[in-house]
């Protein structure tokens, strides 16, 4: 394989970096009033004023002569920005479900007020991107070369030329760095990091933190995979590389981990099963990935799928593979992981 194409496969493979995408999307790339309040402090720079600055995870600086207004991001990366009071104008990335209604990744934004440049992987409008003259790109990159990630191959040097960009690092690294990250974004921009609902944002997320720490220290035989679904593969994460797993692995949780030579194809990411081989790993847990691009657990109509102990049991959990990166967001999924574990009951 060429170091391009291995490049290419990396970059859609790590949709499957915690749980793939699905075959066809695989192939596709080769060819609540709490929740309301989330985003109402508008920021967007109104309380900064003069030049901004940011370096970000590529250790590229960018420099504008005033806080950009007119941002351009990543749709997980707006969301995350609408929780701390940033709201984005423009977006790419998954958005909007077939029927309109709001993709997972798009948080809590009403993305009905949102200019979505690219809905789906590969597709970036650019000519609608430069009539919006945006001030700034920001995405998130899941590669030592940093990059962007869902900024197309093909058009990335023409967006570039349009306006300079940054970007938070997701890859090999656990969950509270990207987190401390956009943090540190978000306050650059204007957000108020002292307000009452983000300060107790982090406070919780490090109380649901340590609850999945004392979890997995009191059921340590609870043995957990981090599983995908597409039509004709199931994929099984290794803890490596994936943001989420690495901390929740860190925090104690037993993780199913497939071998090094397994994840080859996988970019190191994850193993590629056959329907008929799901049941090579014995877990007591599963978590899923939740993300639109995979085949939900309810649609799974695999009768080797149904035979899983951990699925005849109910104890099937969702996954985020690309968390929102704000403590509201990531606090569920310490807390969904640690109930789970918590009520388990051994059946692998």
């Amino acid at each position: 394989m060429s170091n391009a194409r291995a490049t290419h496969l990396t970059r859609r493979g790590i949709l499957a970096a915690g749980g793939a995408l699905g075959l066809g999307a695989v192939l596709a790339a080769c060819g609540d009033d709490d929740a309301k309040d989330g985003g109402s402090d508008k920021g967007n720079g109104a309380a900064k004023s003069g030049p901004w600055t940011f370096k970000d995870d590529r250790g590229t600086t960018v420099k504008l002569d005033k806080v950009p207004a007119k941002i351009v991001a990543f749709v997980g990366v707006a969301a995350a920005l609408y929780d701390y009071g940033i709201e984005v104008e423009g977006v790419f990335g998954p958005t909007k479900t077939q029927d309109g209604k709001a993709d997972v990744q798009a948080g809590d934004m009403d993305v009905s007020k949102l200019t979505v440049f690219g809905n789906v992987w590969d597709q970036f409008n650019v000519e609608k991107y430069a009539a919006f003259a945006p001030e700034v790109l920001i995405s998130t990159t899941f590669d030592s070369a940093g990059t962007l990630w869902y900024v197309p191959e093909a058009s990335k040097d023409k967006i570039a030329k349009l306006a300079p960009s940054a970007a938070i690092s997701v890859y090999d690294r656990q969950l509270t760095k990207p987190l401390e990250r956009m943090w540190e974004l978000a306050e650059s921009l204007g957000a108020d990091m002292k307000a009452d609902k983000v300060a107790r944002s982090k406070k919780d997320f490090e109380a649901a933190a340590e609850r999945l720490r004392k979890a997995a220290k009191a059921r340590p035989e609870i043995k957990v995979m981090a599983g995908s679904a597409s039509q004709d593969l199931f994929y099984v994460s290794g803890t490596n590389l994936s943001i989420d797993l690495e901390y929740f692995k860190a925090l104690g949780v037993n993780f199913v981990e497939p071998p090094e030579s397994a994840k080859k194809q996988g970019g190191g990411w994850f193993e590629s099963l056959s329907w008929e081989n799901v049941d090579k790993y014995k877990a007591d847990i599963i978590m899923m990935d939740d993300r639109t691009s995979t085949i939900q657990p309810a649609d799974i109509s695999e009768a080797t799928w149904k035979k899983l102990p951990a699925v005849k049991a109910g104890q099937v959990i969702g996954r985020s593979p690309e968390p929102i990166l704000s403590y509201a967001k990531c606090t569920p999924l310490l807390t969904s992981l640690a109930e789970a574990i918590e009520k388990a009951k051994k059946v692998a």
